[in-house]
């Protein structure tokens, strides 16, 4: 009996999500829009606070499950100190020049462990894409990436497809561990020192917004082919991107350096606010969902209520705007209208009529 091969569903989507920090709430409202809209994401990426999004997403979590997460959590308590801060005056100043950050970054690492277990997932072997099982394409084996900074490397890392430059099998990385890599901002969380078991070097990793804060090129299909479905990025943006970056207080506003922590600490907080905010490419631009970030800083880890509530109605209401004119075919007619087939399709259906065939 002959074997028929389904359409792919025109509700397929990948997702990649910037990285934001505590703005990451406009993610969820903006994936709460796309789940209205029944799409379904097959593969995900993020950076820093968009790889726990990520993570906690192609884990099982929903839209609404995660929006309670986010506004009960209490953020100020991942800002977890060593004995070392406790010194007066140069704790801070200790801290970082022993371990590289202000915080050490645990608290965040078990939330995000146990909050992966309670759907039990631990390894991203729990995380294998049924469709693609066993595809050649390390970027379709799984659904969800992060993306960290290698300083020792100086290299940008994607897992767990580039676990074996750490010494470890992809199936065997653990989720929560590679999404602390990808959240450890610079001197504000300490960096995840990893021994490779193959090599005994200890890799040194940081947020991966140091090299790509929005790799929204991460599904993108090989030069010459279509894509099967599209890839949307969730960036969160500034209404007005000429606006200086954002630290603690309005925009403009002054706030004079007093010593050389201090210093460093801005270095970060400005780099982190203005990473690519000026440059996007037409064709990433057409895909992209603008999430307003309501002028919020990045690192401002004591939001009220109403700071979260509004940040995940921009990004619903942002999300829902983009739909309203998304256009996938008119997008491929601009941007990627090739003659070649796309391999990917070719091995979903394949996959999909061997199930349905007898």
């Amino acid at each position: 009996m002959g074997k028929h091969v389904r359409e792919i569903p025109t509700n397929y989507v990948d997702l990649v999500f910037e990285g934001g920090g505590i703005k990451a709430i406009g993610l969820v409202g903006a994936l709460a829009a796309l789940e209205e809209a029944d799409y379904q994401p097959q593969n995900m990426a993020g950076t820093s606070a968009g790889a726990i999004v990520a993570a906690l997403y192609a884990a099982g979590y929903s839209a609404s499950d995660l929006y309670e997460i986010l506004t009960q959590e209490a953020f100020p308590e991942f800002l977890d100190k060593g004995p070392e801060d406790c010194l007066p005056l140069i704790g801070p100043l200790v801290s970082v020049a022993q371990a590289f950050g202000l915080y050490e970054g645990e608290r965040l690492y078990r939330r995000i462990k146990t909050l992966l277990a309670a759907k039990d997932v631990r390894t991203f072997a729990d995380l294998r894409h049924p469709w693609f099982y066993g595809h050649d394409n390390p970027f379709y084996r799984y659904r969800m990436y992060a993306v960290v900074s290698d300083l020792t490397l100086r290299r940008m890392l994607v897992l767990p497809a580039d676990a074996e430059a750490l010494g470890v099998d992809p199936d065997d990385l653990e989720v929560a561990q590679a999404v602390r890599m990808s959240t450890s901002i610079p001197l504000v969380f300490e960096p995840v020192f990893f021994k490779n078991p193959r090599t005994g070097q200890t890799h040194i990793l940081v947020d991966g917004g140091l090299l790509s804060n929005f790799p929204v090129w991460l599904f993108d299909t090989e030069e010459g082919e279509i894509p099967p479905w599209p890839t949307f990025g969730l960036r969160l943006v500034e209404e007005d991107v000429r606006r200086p970056a954002l630290v603690d207080g309005p925009p403009g506003e002054y706030r004079p350096i007093e010593n050389f922590l201090e210093f460093l600490f801005r270095l970060v907080q400005t780099m982190v606010e203005a990473h690519d905010r000026l440059y996007i490419e037409n064709a990433d631009f057409a895909r992209t969902i603008p999430i307003p970030s309501l002028g919020i800083p990045t690192l401002k880890f004591h939001l009220s209520d109403e700071e979260r509530e509004a940040l995940y109605q921009a990004g619903y209401q942002a999300a829902k705007k983009f739909l309203e004119t998304w256009d996938f075919q008119a997008y491929i007619d601009a941007f990627r209208q090739k003659r070649k087939t796309v391999s990917r399709r070719a091995l979903l259906q394949q996959y999909m009529a061997g199930q349905k065939g007898g």
